[in-house]
């Protein structure tokens, strides 16, 4: 038994996804969740900018003493893959597992993934995918407005500006029968059920989050790391606090939150 946190960190609310995930099969852990939202987004960054903020996030972390870190984060996932395997707490992605997941989709249908700008250029999904699945239609669409209009707090389905916004990124995929499309950004779970509402009922979404959840739970239970003491939560925010604490509260389920302050990091 290891009663060590584990860490999650995220250019703002989007890791939430991945955080509500680890808890749901992680009910012994503490987690220590930073939300670098000073600094968002990290979209349009050069990949150098992130790979230092990368460093900079699980260096911020690592002073929790956590047992492993998650960065709940597609674009520092697919820019940064280098710095989380040389980091010395073990550090997970999401695109691996999410890979793992979208190339053990059976059937010849076309394999998607919707992310950052960032993340779709840097081929980390869409030329890994091509590799390991040859012969299958590979499909990337960057949706370089999904994580600004989030953090703004439009969500909700009905929201005139976040239909308006995903009809107009999605429009090029529509009607596309996938075998599957990922979520390749963790904020866009926020939004499923619009991409759900827009691209229809039964479009095979994959969230990236929830396959990276899985693989570090498949860790932590392999190396007898898993905790006993469940229930501590504790917030680091960047950015605006109060926006943070009115979001995650709700989402998470778990009553009031309290955001502590981050220091605003320089690149």
């Amino acid at each position: 038994m290891d009663n060590r946190p584990v860490g999650i960190y995220d250019s703002g609310i989007g890791g939430l996804t991945g955080l509500r995930a680890l808890r749901q099969l992680l009910p012994g852990e503490s987690f220590v969740f930073f939300s670098d939202s000073g600094r968002m987004p990290y979209g349009p960054r050069p990949r150098e900018e992130l790979r230092t903020i990368a460093r900079q996030d699980m260096d911020f972390l690592a002073q929790f003493h956590v047992k492993a870190i998650l960065a709940a984060c597609g674009t520092i996932s697919s820019a940064a893959r280098p710095v989380l395997a040389a980091y010395p707490v073990p550090a997970f992605g999401v695109v691996d597992p999410a890979l793992d997941a979208l190339c053990a989709v059976p059937g010849d249908r076309p394999l998607g993934v919707i992310a950052t700008a960032a993340s779709i250029d840097s081929g980390e999904f869409t030329d890994a995918l091509r590799s390991r699945c040859p012969g299958r239609e590979i499909i990337g669409v960057p949706c370089p407005e999904f994580a600004p209009i989030i953090e703004a707090g439009h969500i909700s389905p009905g929201d005139p500006l976040l239909r308006d916004c995903v009809a107009r990124t999605l429009e090029g995929i529509r009607g596309v029968e996938f075998g599957a499309l990922l979520l390749g950004c963790t904020h866009y779970g926020i939004i499923e059920d619009a991409i759900r509402d827009y691209l229809g009922p039964d479009a095979p979404l994959l969230s990236a989050s929830e396959c990276a959840a899985r693989a570090l739970r498949d860790y932590l239970v392999q190396n007898d790391l898993t905790g006993g003491e469940p229930g501590g939560l504790r917030f680091f925010v960047s950015g605006d606090r109060a926006a943070f604490e009115r979001f995650a509260g709700p989402y998470l389920e778990c009553g009031p939150v309290h955001a502590e302050p981050a220091p605003l990091m320089e690149l």
